[in-house]
Formats: C-alpha cells, sequence, structure tokens
C-alpha cells in the first residue's frame, strides 16, 4: 500500500471501533466499504468474524448439572460477561445459580467478532445468543423425549429441569447433557424463542454481575495482577514525541542498577502509527521497581523529528483559521452561504466551540505478559480487541495468528484505548530478547499512558445561522476543524471522514431548509483514537450549545424550542441526511426516529422537573444526542457562586436504547457517562508544549472527585420495547453531558461557556 505502514485489511478492520468498516487502499482510507457495494453487509455480518450461534461452542453441561457458558466478549465494567451469558441462561431455562461464566480466549473463527469497540456488544449478540439458549434447549428437551419415548411436545424445559407434562417425570440438565449433546443443532428457523412474559432474567435487573464479588474481595484478576513463575518485568523509555526516534542511548548506569537484566531497543514505528510500539529503550528487571529505576538511569538523546514543535495553543489558532475557511463539504441541501449572505446582520448567529485534546486515562493503565515458547506464544492481557493483539504478536514473531493464544483478563477501564494493541506487541518484542519460556509482564505506568496516549482528537467547531424574524431557524453552517483518526493509517490524511462527520453533524434530523456541513482538512501531529463516544463529543458539544443560544436568541424556552426545531415524530432514511455510515447498522432496522428522540428529551426534561422555579445562581441546562443507534438526552442542574465556582447540583439522564436487557447496567452506565461527561467538561484536557505532553498524572490531568461529584445522578430508561432491535448503550450517555452543562451555566450566569474544560467561571 502507497503512505501507509504495512497493516493487511483484516488487521485494519479488527482494530478499529466505528472506523472499522472503512476501506484501507492505496490512496489511504475511504469511506464506508460497504457504501459503493450493491448489496451491502451491515452490523455483525460486517464485522470480522460475524456471528456465530452454536449452542455446542458456548454451552457445555456437567454430570452435576453445572452449565458452562462462554462469554467472548471482553469486560471492562460494562456489565457484558454477565448479560450475554444471562441471554442463554433465560432463553435456555437454565438456573443462574447454577451456571459458570467463563472467558473465551481469542478466537473469532470459533466465536464471532470478539471487538468490544463501539458500543456493539448487546446490539449485534443479542439475537445470537437468544438463538444459542434456546437451541439448547431444545436439544435438551429432544434428548429427554427420546430417552421417554414420547413425542416432544410433551416434554418442556423448566429451570434446569426437562418435564413430562402428562406424567411429571423430570430430569435434570446434568443426566441429559450427553444425550443432549448428540442431538442435531435445531436449524435458525425450527427455534422457539420464548415470548416476552417468558423471561425470567432478560430485563429484571436480578442478576448481579457475575465477577462482582472477586472483585468486591481483590480476587479478581486483572492484566495487573497476572503472576507467572519466573517473570521477569519491563518499562519502556519512549520518545517523548510522536513520530521521534532514538538518536543515542547509554545504559551503563542502567544496568548496575540491583535486579535490572537487561536493555533492549525497540524501533520506532515506520509510515503511519497504526498500532504499532511508538519505540523507545525497554530495561527488563526481575520487578517492576528496578525497572523504573533503570529506566530513569538511561542516558538518552532523542530526535524529536517533525512534531517536535507542535504547541496546542499555536495549534488551537491554527483550527480557528481553518474553521472560518470553507472546507470540504459533508452534507449540502439547500443553500446555506446564499441564506447567509442575504440575511441581515439582526437574523444572524455565529460561534466557535472548541474541545482539548482528551487522554483515556483508564484506572488500569496498559499492561500485557507475553511468553514465547517453541513456535507459539502465549498473552495475557486486558485488551478490548482480543483478535488485534493476536494479530500483533503473530505479525510480529512471524507465526501464524492461531499459533499465538491470547487469555483476555478483565480490563480497569478501556474507552477505547485498549483496542490498540501497542503495549501488547512491545510485550512481545521484549520476550523475544529473552530466553525462551521467561515469561515478560510489560507495564505502562500512569505517567506513561497519559504522555503516550492515542487521544481523542482536538476540536474547533463553527457554527453558523440564520434566524427569521418569526424565531425560525433558516440555514445551518457546521463546520469542524479537526484532525482524523484516518491518520493513524495513512500518512498525511487531514480532515475528519465520513464516519467522523456522521457522530452528530451531518445527521441532524431539524426541519432547516438550508443545511452546509463541512470539514477542515488540518493535519495530525500525535497519535488520534477512538475515545467513549468518538467524534460526538466535539459535534454534539457544539450543536447542542448553539441550539441553546438559537432558543435565546429568539426568546423561547430552550425545551420548546428543540422539540419544535426537531418536528413531529416521522422515522428518517440516515441516507436522506448524507449518513450512509449509520454506526455499520442497516437504515431499514435503524431509521432516525425523531419520535425517539422527543421521548428521551421529555423524560430527562420531565425527571429534573424543568421550568420549576430555581434558587439564585442555579440553572438548569438540556442537551440531546443520537449515537451508536441509541437516543439520550441529559438535563444538569447548577449552582455558580460569586467567586465563579461551579457545582453540578443533579444530572438527569434518559435513554431510549430500545430493549433493556439488563436495566441495572445499563443505569450503571449511564451513571458512568454522566461522570465521565462531567469529568471532560470541568476539568480534563491535554496540551503539548514542543511536541511533548505537559500533563502527567491525575493532579494536571483532571477526573472527576468525589467531593464535586453530584449528589444526584436520576436515570431514566424511555420505551423498552422488544420490538425494535438493540441500540448501544456504552458510549451514548457521554455527548450529551458537557453541552449541558455549559448550557445550564448559562441559564444561571448569563455568561457562555465556548471552551472546554471549564474549571472556574471568570
Amino acid at each position: 500500500m502507497t503512505g501507509t505502514t504495512e497493516l493487511s485489511r483484516r488487521r485494519f478492520l479488527k482494530g478499529s471501533v466505528g472506523v472499522l468498516l472503512l476501506a484501507v487502499t492505496a490512496k489511504g482510507l475511504v469511506t464506508a466499504a460497504w457504501a459503493a457495494d450493491p448489496s451491502p453487509a451491515f452490523g455483525a455480518d460486517s464485522m470480522p468474524g460475524g456471528t456465530v450461534d452454536d449452542p455446542l461452542v458456548f454451552v457445555s453441561i456437567a454430570t452435576d448439572g453445572t452449565v458452562t457458558l462462554v462469554a467472548h466478549r471482553a469486560e471492562m465494567g460494562t456489565g457484558v460477561r454477565t448479560s450475554l451469558p444471562m441471554v442463554v441462561a433465560d432463553e435456555m431455562e437454565a438456573r443462574w445459580d447454577r451456571v459458570k461464566v467463563v472467558q473465551a480466549e481469542a478466537n473469532e473463527t470459533r466465536y464471532g467478532n470478539q471487538n468490544v469497540d463501539g458500543s456493539r456488544s448487546m446490539r449485534h449478540f443479542l439475537m445470537p445468543m437468544r438463538r444459542v439458549g434456546a437451541a439448547a434447549r431444545q436439544m435438551l428437551e429432544m434428548a429427554a423425549a427420546a430417552r421417554w419415548s414420547v413425542p416432544l411436545t410433551e416434554v418442556k424445559a423448566v429451570q434446569h429441569e426437562v418435564v413430562h407434562l402428562p406424567s411429571g417425570r423430570r430430569l435434570g440438565y446434568g443426566e441429559l447433557a450427553a444425550d443432549a449433546a448428540r442431538q442435531p443443532v435445531p436449524n435458525a428457523d425450527a427455534l422457539k424463542l420464548k415470548a416476552r412474559d417468558e423471561f425470567r432474567y432478560i430485563g429484571k435487573s436480578q442478576v448481579r454481575p457475575v465477577d462482582l464479588e472477586a472483585i468486591g474481595k481483590g480476587q479478581a484478576i486483572y492484566g495487573m495482577d497476572m503472576r507467572l513463575p519466573g517473570m521477569v518485568y519491563a518499562v519502556v523509555a519512549r520518545p517523548p514525541v510522536v513520530g521521534g526516534k532514538l538518536h543515542r542511548v547509554d545504559s551503563s548506569k542502567a544496568l548496575a542498577i540491583p535486579g535490572v537484566l537487561k536493555v533492549v531497543e525497540i524501533p520506532a514505528f515506520q509510515g503511519a502509527p497504526g498500532f504499532q510500539p511508538l519505540g523507545g529503550v525497554a530495561v527488563i528487571a526481575r520487578n517492576t521497581w528496578a525497572a523504573m529505576q533503570g529506566r530513569a538511569a538511561l542516558q538518552i538523546e532523542w530526535d524529536d523529528g517533525p512534531n517536535g514543535r507542535y504547541d496546542s495553543a499555536a495549534y488551537r489558532q491554527t483550527l480557528e483559521a481553518a474553521a472560518r475557511a470553507p472546507g470540504k463539504v459533508m452534507r449540502n441541501a439547500g443553500d446555506a452561504a446564499r441564506a447567509w449572505a442575504r440575511a441581515p446582520e439582526t437574523e444572524r448567529l455565529a460561534a466557535e466551540y472548541y474541545v482539548p485534546h482528551l487522554a483515556h486515562a483508564s484506572m488500569e493503565p496498559p499492561v500485557a505478559t507475553v511468553r514465547i515458547k517453541g513456535d507459539g506464544a502465549e498473552v495475557w492481557t486486558s485488551i478490548q480487541n482480543p483478535a488485534a493483539a493476536q494479530d500483533a504478536v503473530a505479525a510480529r514473531l512471524g507465526l501464524e495468528p492461531e499459533n499465538i493464544t491470547v487469555n483476555v483478563l478483565l480490563l480497569g477501564g478501556g474507552f477505547g484505548r485498549k483496542s490498540k494493541p501497542d503495549f501488547v506487541d512491545e510485550a512481545a518484542i521484549v520476550a523475544m530478547a529473552m530466553p525462551e519460556g521467561t515469561p515478560v509482564k510489560l507495564v505502562w505506568t500512569r505517567e506513561d499512558d497519559i504522555h503516550h496516549d492515542y487521544l481523542h482528537t482536538v476540536s474547533v467547531e463553527r457554527l453558523e445561522a440564520v434566524m427569521g424574524e418569526d424565531g425560525q431557524v433558516q440555514s445551518w453552517l457546521h463546520r469542524s476543524a479537526a484532525p482524523t483518526i484516518a491518520s493513524l493509517f495513512t500518512e498525511g490524511a487531514k480532515g475528519q471522514q465520513l464516519f467522523e462527520s456522521a457522530m452528530s453533524a451531518i445527521n441532524m434530523p431539524y426541519r432547516i431548509a438550508n443545511v452546509r456541513v463541512e470539514t477542515a482538512e488540518v493535519a495530525a501531529h500525535t497519535r488520534i483514537g477512538w475515545f467513549r463516544s468518538v467524534a460526538n463529543i466535539p459535534h454534539a458539544f457544539a450543536a447542542q450549545c448553539f441550539i441553546a443560544e438559537l432558543a435565546h436568541r429568539a426568546g423561547k424556552d430552550h425545551r420548546q424550542f428543540a422539540l419544535d426545531l426537531i418536528g413531529p415524530a416521522r422515522r428518517i432514511d440516515p441516507g436522506t441526511l448524507a449518513d450512509t455510515w449509520n454506526y455499520s447498522e442497516s437504515p431499514e432496522r435503524y431509521p432516525y426516529d425523531t419520535g425517539r428522540l422527543r421521548g428521551v428529551i421529555e423524560a430527562a426534561c420531565q425527571g429534573a422537573g424543568w421550568g420549576r422555579e430555581l434558587p439564585e445562581g442555579h440553572g438548569l441546562g438540556l442537551a440531546f444526542c443520537y449515537s451508536f443507534v441509541s437516543y439520550t438526552a441529559s438535563v444538569v442542574e447548577v449552582a455558580v457562586n460569586a467567586e465563579g465556582e461551579v457545582r453540578v447540583v443533579a444530572v438527569d439522564m434518559a435513554l431510549d436504547c430500545g430493549p433493556q436487557i439488563n436495566p441495572e447496567r445499563i443505569r450503571a452506565q449511564m451513571e458512568g457517562g454522566a461522570i465521565m461527561g462531567l469529568s471532560l467538561a470541568l476539568g480534563s484536557e491535554i496540551t503539548f508544549e514542543n511536541g511533548r505532553v505537559k500533563q502527567s498524572n491525575f493532579h494536571d490531568y483532571e477526573v472527576l472527585r468525589h467531593s464535586v461529584s453530584p449528589r444526584l445522578i436520576r436515570t431514566h430508561l424511555v420505551n423498552d420495547d422488544h420490538d425494535l432491535p438493540p441500540g448501544g448503550v456504552g458510549e451514548p450517555p457521554v455527548p450529551p453531558v458537557a453541552p449541558a452543562l455549559c448550557n445550564a451555566i448559562f441559564a444561571a450566569t448569563g455568561k457562555r461557556v465556548r471552551s472546554l474544560p471549564v474549571r472556574r467561571l471568570a
């Protein structure tokens, strides 16, 4: 490929989030591959590995009746290791207290797609897991009918037993296990799925997370907890500037540190960064502390490379200039430019919004253990995309992926960072330098994680609108200036791609005659990666704050203005909004439903008591968003004192994700999304000087502390309709929080906030 890294299409597709449905060609990254395909594959069928619904893969039953269910998706707090097995258990009429859940290793041929990015786990695997459970139940029933020599219609599985209805005879699942495994797996069209009123676990919030007790007792195994006999430990001194290279290293003092075993050079990446290690020098020692002390003793000179002058303050000016000039057109309806030119100044409104780089800052930094033995290797790591790690290690060692075993451990947070296996590749490089069979645990410190993250893009968003004397919006221009995720895979890639613009920019359903959405072609100077909710964060921040400004200009209540702008309930083909991506989902199954959007706005406002009289210095702010084919709205109440200190009093979060499979976990994700959204609004910011990240730990990369967190987060689940296909849950709660907060600050103080983080009002 010209201008790209040595990255196969298979590896690229396994390594992305929403971007995974993009194609890599000789010209680099292009729009959704299926957009030009006359028979496109949507949803899970478009993902590497697709789906598997074979009960012989996911279910095993011991003679004592213990049902073991395989969780093939990684657990990082979303509850997927509970929720998907729970769906299987419900359909197969298994008693949950007799169920054991085991984690699958990386094997997409056997289990189907295993990449947990993109809020897709329940979206893609609800129905396959229901089919797994229903097939297992029917195979148990067939085994019992054969044992008793009775018609199949006379038997029924009920809570871990199969009952002969006329006689009352019973056989436990353990007694039938061997015979059931020999039964033919029913075809999908022969399965009898449960009716909603037959569910025991689905939608009930009665099943607690399978890892809860182990986590509470400190017995759960995360990547950082991994221990093996003979293990050695490594840390890496990486170039402080992305694209920098090692010029010279003197390791003599490092090797003199007690416990230090070896110093190994890691080559710098070539071409676009992709998932390659940044390069640098690894120090291997008998314990992590010795390795860290050895790293500190290295005497290194770096060649900073082309990004050595990157300065985020100066780059903001570059983005602002780009946002004020015409860009690449992503959506065009009517003639927004003509409407703007002909409108009097009194009918125009323009605003610019800024979101800085953001770091994932998950509580557990990246960590991986690799052991090479013979013609294979074994990996233990906290990874969102096991297949990407498997491919990376295989490529590094010159082996086939099937010779690499990747054991998936619990993740102490991920948010998209841990689907990029550069840290696993680093561990493989170090393991290659040690005697065969030596397990190497490569650890990133908090400072490593902050300094060398795949950052969320920095962004300037410019909005322009014309509002008539009647208070109706006549034209809308949204221009984004932000480096693109595509720069990971194509050198020199500039400007946001379709999948980025389709996140809350082009896919706005408002009743406006003249709409134009553009993106500026600006360059990346650091690694840009996907982050929880991706481009929805800056796009929704800008658009939702701007709608509040338009409502104020019109002299109308924000809630009512927004509902009027959306208009009556209708189902819109996303393609008519220039969104041919739609989070990879079928536009027929997943249209943009403005009725559902209206529903979450109403629910959040009702929960917050919209329109009530508030104390002095208090304000309510509203924002809403469609992302990952779910609908969310937030209302934030703030109190601002005379010194400009902002205190969040309460947050009301409404979500419509279609069928609510595990409501307790959905609410947990909504609450976590509120905290994360407030964190990035109030304190989180990554800045650069001389190409280097200035922040290093939680003292200067701020996340929300308990002392300033809202005392009330009320969650409102809307529209539990099991006739709808499921939407995403993990990412949708984040985007509306920051704009709702800023709109609340205006309601309380009359001061507009257009730049994040807020910290303190001047």
